[in-house]
C-alpha cells in the first residue's frame, strides 16, 4: 500500500471539492468569462480538471478517451460534476492504496504504444489538478470573486492533523 501517495490524492480530492463548492453560486457570466493568460473559462477548466482525473484513472489501466469530460463537453451541472470528481478521486486514492510496488503500464496512442510507471499517472493527476485549480482561482479573482484557500494546512486541520502534543 502506498499510503503517502494516497494521502496526497486525499488532499487533492479535498482541494478539488472545496473549489467546486466555491463555484456553485458564481454567476454564469463569471464562470464563462475568458481571461488573458488563462487556458479557458472557469467552467471549461472545471470540466477539464474532473475529466483529467477520469482519464488518469483509465490510464492506470492502459486505456483512455472513453467518454471522459473534456473542454468541449456539455456542462453537466455542479451536482454531476461533484459526483464525477468524487468518483474519480476515490478511484485514484484506491489505485494508490493498492500500489505495493510500481508496475509499468503500456498506453496506446496514435498507433504507437508508450510505457509509463503506474505511479506517474497518479502524480500527474495531482499536478494537473493543482495547475488548473490555480487557473480557476486566478480567473475568478480577476473578476472580483473571492476564492477559497486551498493550502494543505487547511486540509490537515480538516482531517485532524497537527494537534498539539
Amino acid at each position: 500500500m502506498n499510503t503517502p501517495l494516497a494521502e496526497l490524492l486525499r488532499c487533492n480530492k479535498w482541494a478539488n471539492h472545496t473549489l467546486i463548492d466555491a463555484c456553485v453560486d458564481v454567476v454564469d457570466d463569471t464562470l464563462d468569462a475568458t481571461i488573458a493568460g488563462i487556458s479557458g473559462s472557469a467552467r471549461v477548466l472545471l470540466m477539464h480538471l474532473v475529466g483529467g482525473q477520469q482519464t488518469f484513472v483509465l490510464r492506470t489501466q492502459g486505456r483512455q478517451h472513453e467518454g471522459e469530460l473534456n473542454r468541449a463537453s456539455a456542462w453537466p451541472g455542479f451536482d454531476a460534476l461533484l459526483e464525477l470528481a468524487t468518483r474519480s478521486s476515490d478511484d485514484l486514492i484506491a489505485i494508490a492504496e493498492s500500489l505495493d510496488a510500481d508496475v509499468d503500464i503500456d498506453l496506446p496512442f496514435a498507433g504507437k504504444t508508450y510505457r509509463y510507471p503506474k505511479s506517474f499517472f497518479l502524480v500527474h493527476a495531482v499536478t494537473h489538478s493543482a495547475e488548473h485549480r490555480m487557473e480557476i482561482k486566478i480567473a475568478l479573482a480577476q473578476q472580483g470573486i473571492a476564492t477559497p484557500d486551498l493550502d494543505a494546512w487547511l486540509w490537515s486541520e480538516s482531517v485532524g492533523y497537527g494537534r498539539e502534543v
